[in-house]
């Protein structure tokens, strides 16, 4: 995981999904910052989600082919392995990703190999740097195991961390169960301790048409560049500055830097390419970040929202990671699944953290506390109401007795749990899945995009195959552990899960 001293960001115009204009582009930038592709190299596209209601979510299949034959190009012989992987957004398979975004049709015509994050083993990795969340942290074992891993995000704003580049693509290198746990008020922090897994050889984000305003639903921002780099902290200062925003303030990257991953100062940053910044500056101006808070963000709609502090022990005043901004997106996947979504959304208050005011629900509307966390006393259609913090202290988390949450499962109790006027939704955090159900139960004439019949078949056969592969891999775990035969690059072979 050497950090380069002499960090690098190639700045490149493109301004249409060619394959063979990006394979050309890519092999260059390769050739300038002196890489060639050796051993295992795995690919990471952003395929958090793709299809139809999320055509700007995710890196396109056309960058992915430029990256994967520019690779071998440069490669060569070098190389054991090319392989891409990666693990979408939670509860639905990968498989769905990777098919709906033409990644797989893509990768089959390379005949590279695909892995689905969630169905590989999960492999622990020991972490001992100061300020650390935990000791340890689990990855799947094509991650662990690369010997040239290559980080392919797509540029996008995010209503979490405000920016979704490459360091914050590592959300994206667990499993299901693992992705959640600090998935809360310190998600950024998360994301820092995520870097010490493992660092990227080499960097190249989709900048071609990026994402604003939004992680899932983003509009399209056409900033027709391609950018290359060797150092992600460096790499993200880059972006940052392209949009007018101080990387410093994005809390990921500043900590990231502060653990030594890389500067964000720009004086020690190298850029080249045919696009100068200033004129990368001048394509994006205009470019909307994500963050608000979730009362400013349901202002004008058919939902009120109340947030106040995580719990006090661990500081804060706004859980920037978890519920909060879990909804947003929620709503935005039902306004994109169902146009009438707000029409149709009856009068409701969602409530986050320790609140502390009034909620002036009137008779008959809905009021739900969203997370662990949520906390109030007081009067809700003249009744006394106490909802007590259910948070458990992060160290009474063991990822090793952790679970993934099943979306079937999910379906099945999400009814029975929003009968009544006022209703308690578990969990650290809730998930977007999760608050989605919640929004069409309490408003049975919005359109449930996990039960359109068009979309069913492919998720059903998906999630079939997702859980058979991790049923294989409990099968096979014993004899992984018995045997010792597998090493993190060089270290003894550490505990799968």
């Amino acid at each position: 995981m050497k950090i380069p001293a002499e960090p690098k960001v190639i700045l490149r115009s493109c301004r249409d999904y060619d394959p063979e204009r990006i394979r050309t582009i890519i092999r260059e930038g390769l050739e300038e910052l002196g890489l060639r592709p050796f051993g295992r190299t795995l690919v990471k596209p952003n395929l958090v989600a793709a299809g139809p209601l999320f055509p700007y979510a995710y890196t396109r299949p056309e960058f992915g082919e430029g990256v994967l034959r520019a690779l071998r190009d440069v490669g060569g012989s070098a190389m054991t392995e090319l392989a891409a992987g990666e693990r979408c957004g939670i509860t639905v398979p990968t498989r769905v990703a990777m098919r709906e975004s033409g990644w797989d049709a893509m990768l089959k015509k390379v005949d590279v190999k695909r892995y689905c994050f969630e169905e590989e083993q999960q492999v622990e990795i020991p972490i001992s740097h100061p300020n650390r969340l935990r000791d340890y942290l689990f990855t799947p074992e094509p991650i662990a195991r690369a010997d040239f891993f290559v980080n392919c995000p797509k540029f996008k704003a995010h209503p979490w961390t405000t920016v979704t580049f490459s360091l914050k693509a590592y959300i994206g290198i667990q499993d299901d169960r693992h992705r959640l746990i600090d998935h809360d008020h310190k998600l950024n922090e998360k994301i820092a301790d995520l870097q010490h897994i493992i660092q990227p050889s080499f960097i190249a984000i989709d900048a071609i048409t990026a994402g604003e305003g939004r992680m899932l639903t983003p509009t399209p921002f056409p900033l027709g560049m391609i950018i290359m780099g060797n150092s992600q902290v460096a790499f993200d200062a880059v972006c940052c500055n392209i949009i007018g925003v101080d990387p410093n303030s994005v809390d990921h990257i500043r900590l990231a830097a502060e653990h030594g991953f890389g500067t964000t100062d720009l004086s020690k940053i190298k850029i080249t390419g045919d696009v100068s910044l200033d004129e990368a500056k001048a394509r994006a101006k205009g470019f909307k970040v994500g963050l608000i808070r979730v009362e400013k963000y349901f202002e004008g709609t058919n939902i009120t929202a109340y947030a106040g502090p995580p719990p006090e022990s661990e500081a804060g005043d706004y859980c920037w990671g978890g519920c909060p901004g879990a909804i947003e997106e929620a709503i935005e996947i039902l306004r994109v699944f169902d146009k009438e979504t707000d029409k149709k959304l009856p009068r409701m208050h969602v409530v986050f953290g320790k609140y502390d005011g009034a909620i002036n629900a009137g008779p008959g509307e809905k009021v739900i506390f969203i997370g662990d966390c949520a906390d109030w006393k007081g009067t809700l259609h003249d009744k006394p109401i106490e909802i007590k913090n259910l948070y458990k202290d992060r160290s009474t988390l063991d990822p090793h007795t952790a679970t993934s949450q099943d979306i079937f499962a999910k379906l099945a109790s999400a009814k029975s749990k929003l009968a009544s006027d006022v209703i308690r939704l578990e969990g650290c955090p809730v998930s977007v899945a999760e608050q989605v159900l919640a929004l069409v139960g309490v408003a049975p004439g919005v359109k449930n995009p996990y039960l359109d019949r068009s979309n069913m078949l492919t998720f059903t056969r998906a999630y079939l195959g997702w859980k058979a592969r991790v049923t294989l891999n409990k099968l096979q775990r014993k004899r992984y552990q018995q045997n010792g035969t597998f090493q993190h690059r060089g270290q003894a072979a550490p505990e799968l899960a």
